[in-house]
C-alpha cells in the first residue's frame, strides 16, 4: 500500500511537469498542440453564447482540457484519479501567479542522470496563470469514472467532441470505451484520439474483476466502424510521456492519431 502512494505521487510529480512547467512544452507540443489544431480546424465558427462542446476523458492535471477552453469550446475535463483531482484542482483554483511554486520533479530519478545537477534541478510551476488564461465560459472537472460518470442518459448525444489523449488504454474494456463514446457524441459529432495502445491491466493475471480486453489498432478501428463512425483522418505521432528531457533513457511512442466522426442519424446494432 504505501509503494503504491509513493508511485502514484512520483506519477503525478512527472505530470506536473508535463502539463503546467515550462519544460513540459516539448511533450505539449508534441501531444496536444495537433488536437487543438484540428479542433480549430473542425469548428471554425464558436460563437460565444452557444460554444460547442468538447468533453476530455483522462484529463489528468486538465492543461488539455483548459487548452481547449481557451479555443472558444465549452470544455469539461474528467479524470478518475483522486490523486489528479487533487493536484488539478490546486493548480487550476488556488493558484495566484505564473511561477507560483517550485518543485524538484527528478531528486527520485536515481537512474540515468547525466549529472547531480540535472537530478536536482528545480522546476518552477505553473508556467501561465489558469485563470488569466482566457477559459470560456463552462469550464469544468468532473470526477468519477469514465463510464459510470457518461453512461447516462442524460449525456446521450450531448457532446459536439470527445478528445481522448493517452487515455483509451486505461479501459478494462475498450469497446466500452468505445460504445459510451459513440453515445455521448451527437450526430456528426467529431471524435479525436492521440495514444499507443498500453492497456494498464494487461498483466493483471488472474486478478479477480481485473478484465483487460487488448485489442490490436486494426481491431480498435474496426470497432469503432461498427459503433457508427467513419474516419476522416489517421497517422502516428512520435511523441514521449513524461519523459525527463535530461535523461539518458528516453521512451517513446508512434502514437496513433484520428479524427473520427459519428454518421448522422446512425442506427447502433444491440450487442447484448
Amino acid at each position: 500500500m504505501y509503494y503504491n502512494h509513493y508511485f502514484q505521487v512520483r506519477c503525478i510529480i512527472r505530470n506536473i511537469v508535463r502539463d503546467w512547467a515550462a519544460e513540459g512544452k516539448k511533450e505539449r507540443d508534441q501531444c496536444y498542440k495537433p488536437i487543438l489544431e484540428e479542433l480549430d480546424a473542425l469548428f471554425p465558427i464558436r460563437p460565444k453564447e452557444s460554444p460547442p462542446a468538447c468533453l476530455v476523458p483522462g484529463a489528468g492535471l486538465g492543461r488539455l482540457a483548459l487548452e481547449i477552453s481557451c479555443l472558444g469550446f465549452m470544455s469539461q475535463g474528467n479524470e478518475f484519479s483522486y490523486y489528479m483531482m487533487i493536484c488539478s484542482s490546486f493548480i487550476l483554483n488556488h493558484t495566484q501567479n505564473a511561477g507560483e511554486w517550485t518543485i524538484y520533479p527528478w531528486i527520485h530519478s536515481n537512474c540515468n542522470s547525466l549529472s547531480d545537477s540535472d537530478q536536482l534541478r528545480p522546476v518552477a510551476i505553473p508556467d501561465i496563470h489558469p485563470a488569466s488564461a482566457g477559459i470560456t465560459e463552462g469550464f469544468s472537472m468532473c470526477g468519477g469514472d469514465f463510464i459510470e460518470v457518461y453512461n447516462d442518459p442524460s449525456q446521450e448525444g450531448f457532446w459536439d467532441a470527445v478528445v481522448t489523449c493517452f487515455f483509451i488504454d486505461t479501459a478494462h474494456n475498450i469497446i466500452e470505451y468505445i460504445e459510451i463514446i459513440s453515445k455521448i457524441l451527437k450526430d456528426g459529432g467529431v471524435w479525436i484520439n492521440l495514444g499507443p495502445l498500453l492497456y494498464h491491466f494487461a498483466d493483471n493475471y488472474g486478478e479477480e474483476d481485473e478484465i483487460s480486453i487488448e485489442l490490436s489498432l486494426e481491431d480498435v478501428k474496426r470497432v469503432a466502424l461498427h459503433y457508427g463512425f467513419e474516419c476522416e483522418k489517421e497517422s502516428t505521432i512520435g511523441t514521449t510521456y513524461t519523459t525527463n528531457p535530461r535523461s539518458m533513457m528516453q521512451n517513446r511512442y508512434d502514437a496513433a492519431f484520428w479524427t473520427m466522426r459519428k454518421k448522422i442519424a446512425t442506427k447502433l446494432k444491440d450487442t447484448t
